[in-house]
């Protein structure tokens, strides 16, 4: 008999204690985002007072600039720490940051993801040359955003005469994460999301910490319906599975199968080349510097214009274009999109990319 419970969204996280260190995975734009969990939880703490004092832990930015995503963790009282690899999408908890409400930190994407393998492993921490140098670096502000910050996240180490940043372990209490369906038995499968991110890596974590993981999916099938290789979380890991039959890929995407690379859409729309800017040359320039045959990581921003450039000369079969969600191939999405691919070749966990970026791939 599966131990795993499927509950109301505030069912769900009325399973959360005050002082709870929260793991969330999304990529803007509502991307593999547990956007039910988000707001149950809002609920609750608008109504009751708790959960308190939490602390946030992200990789990608998480949210729509208004309310959604980290937006819905932005009230006083109600968060204590953030630890995030992108802040753009939550304009609230910036505004915290700024204010000393919270304790504010800012560690890279790749690292956060990989920090939570070594938990979930049970290892010391992540040991990596990342970050070494730079704000990160404790040396050098360890990654701090505010006043209200005063821990050290990392410490430098060296092993056979080389310096290295040993990124401390956090355990995680609760992790609420997203997947597209569980069968009777509290599988979960991931289907029809357009990224996998590092959902198998906070499960994992926070399982492995002694805490709760709590899926949101779109429906609920009979056991033994899912085939094995789809499913990307195992029942021994997860505690409880909210139903969301609403669920969508995305804020503004109900669902494209194109996206999740179940299908795929011919595309034969030249883009359209973007209105000239500084940024559009920043872009033109880069793209110069590319060689055949070369593995390109576009991050948010000016890189999504790059990807633009490259589909407009039509060189894409020129390059393995990836993003670091775990996605390689196909038309980049940009904007309040970007994260998600049309007609992928590969989709692959978040922290599977950056082994090969860090390793000089």
């Amino acid at each position: 008999m599966s131990r795993v419970r499927f509950l109301s969204a505030d069912e769900a996280v009325a399973l959360i204690d005050d002082d709870a260190v929260i793991g969330l995975v999304g990529g803007g734009g509502g991307l593999v985002e547990a956007s039910s969990l988000h707001e149950a939880v809002e609920r609750r703490f608008l109504a009751s007072g708790h959960p308190r004092n939490i602390t946030c832990i992200h990789a990608l930015g998480i949210g729509d600039r208004k309310e959604r995503g980290m937006n819905r963790f932005a009230h006083s009282g109600m968060t204590r720490r953030v630890i995030g690899g992108h802040w753009v999408w939550s304009p609230r908890m910036q505004q915290m940051a700024r204010d000393n409400e919270i304790e504010a930190y800012v560690l890279p994407g790749g690292v956060i993801m990989q920090l939570m393998r070594e938990v979930a492993a049970g290892r010391p921490g992540l040991i990596t040359h990342v970050g070494l140098g730079t704000f990160v670096d404790p040396r050098h502000g360890g990654g701090r955003m505010n006043d209200a910050a005063c821990d050290d996240l990392s410490e430098v180490i060296t092993i056979d005469d080389r310096d290295y940043l040993r990124y401390l372990p956090i355990p995680v209490s609760v992790a609420l994460l997203r997947g597209s369906y569980a069968d009777e038995d509290g599988n979960i499968s991931m289907e029809e999301e357009p990224a996998n991110l590092d959902v198998y890596a906070m499960a994992a974590a926070a399982h492995n910490s002694g805490g709760k993981v709590i899926f949101q999916v779109r429906g609920k099938v009979p056991r033994h319906s899912m085939k094995a290789r789809e499913v990307r979380i195992p029942a021994a890991l997860v505690d409880a599975v909210v139903v969301d039959e609403a669920q969508q890929q995305g804020y503004d995407v109900v669902y494209d199968a194109s996206l999740s690379g179940e299908g795929h859409r011919n595309d034969d729309q030249v883009p359209a080349l973007p209105a000239f800017s500084p940024r559009l040359a920043i872009a033109r320039r880069a793209q110069r510097e590319l060689v055949d045959n070369a593995v390109i990581n576009f991050g948010f921003g000016i890189p999504d214009q790059i990807a633009k450039l490259i589909d407009l000369d039509g060189h894409s079969g020129r390059y393995f274009q990836t993003i670091e969600h775990g996605t390689y191939g196909g038309r980049l999405m940009d904007g309040d999109l970007f994260g998600y691919a049309m007609n992928p070749s590969s989709m692959i966990d978040g922290p599977s990319p950056f082994d090969f970026y860090s390793g000089g791939g």
